[in-house]
């Protein structure tokens, strides 16, 4: 009986720290489920309040445009008088500037990014690189329309044709597709490429034939996305100094151009004088939101119908 009331004894002395421990235990779990819970409320809330103040403007805007956007005024050439103005010379320019953006961001930007993942050594000179690319993408763009005046504009006297334009937009965009392209490069999973090494496949074999197609839905999709944001800013192209109302429509990329955030800036500018600026500047404001829909949704199909999973 004595060995039994010790044995006792002993296992209550040991299960006592454990159910004290159990229950602080069970306070902290309990703690941390009511924070989570307050603070998914507070995150809902905050998605709520940011859908909502994005529905009232896309509504605002929607009914602003409504008996301007048609198709006389997609076809349209500017104009200094509000009923007869069209956004076709801006479209244009848009599109012009694109066509000079897309090929200089994706050329560099993959290029640079194969050459930092799988050719660079290790070292402070990668590192300085990496470190300098990640700064330059938050950059803000004012700053890189200042380099493209001092640079393109005058050193260069490319003026404010397209071409300045569209080169100023690619340096914008570059550091973004590069580190996108990077990430794209770190996922590939590393047993692809020892079996392709293991198979006696030499370097440039290995990234051409089994990492870049790997990567490439990623490399797209951070690449449209970058496209995107060249698409719908301003600042850089009012540094450049780009004009507001051209009448003609451009036919090379060394012709003075339009965009249409640019034409979007200066009517919304001149609401003031007048009134119908704000309609027009609305119903660009829908163009420039279809497009940039259709290319983020261009982006989304890219990565769900080619992305492969490990």
């Amino acid at each position: 009986m004595e060995e039994k009331e010790v044995k006792t004894r002993k296992e209550n002395q040991v299960s006592l720290p454990l159910k004290k421990s159990f229950k602080a235990d069970s306070r902290q779990i309990e703690r941390r489920v009511k924070l989570s819970g307050f603070l998914k409320n507070i995150f809902a809330v905050s998605i709520a309040m940011t859908l909502m103040v994005l529905v009232f403007l896309l509504v605002d805007i929607v009914r602003d445009s409504i008996g301007w956007l048609d198709w006389d005024f997609l076809t349209g050439n500017l104009s200094i008088f509000p009923e007869k103005a069209g956004i076709f010379g801006a479209v244009m320019g848009t599109v012009y500037m694109m066509l000079i953006v897309i090929p200089v961001t994706f050329i560099l930007g993959v290029s640079t990014a194969i050459y930092l993942e799988e050719y660079a050594k290790p070292g402070r000179l990668k590192d300085f690189i990496n470190i300098n690319l990640s700064n330059l993408a938050s950059v803000p763009s004012v700053i890189f329309g200042l380099l493209g005046l001092a640079v393109f504009s005058r050193l260069m006297g490319l003026g404010g044709s397209i071409l300045a334009g569209g080169l100023t937009m690619s340096l914008l965009v570059l550091p973004i597709v590069v580190v996108a392209a990077q990430e794209a490069l770190k996922a590939v999973p590393g047993f692809l490429r020892e079996a392709s090494y293991g198979l006696g496949a030499d370097r440039w074999t290995t990234v051409s034939r089994v990492v870049l197609p790997v990567a490439l839905p990623g490399m797209l999709t951070g690449f449209i996305l970058g496209v995107s944001r060249a698409i719908g800013e301003t600042a850089p192209l009012v540094v450049l100094g780009i004009p507001t109302l051209i009448m003609k429509i451009p036919q090379s990329i060394m012709d003075d151009f339009t965009t249409m955030p640019i034409q979007i800036y200066y009517w919304t500018l001149d609401t003031v004088l007048t009134p119908e600026y704000a309609n027009l500047a609305a119903a660009t404001i829908v163009v420039l939101l279809v497009v940039l829909f259709l290319m983020n949704s261009i982006a989304i199909f890219i990565r769900n119908k080619f992305e492969k999973k490990f």
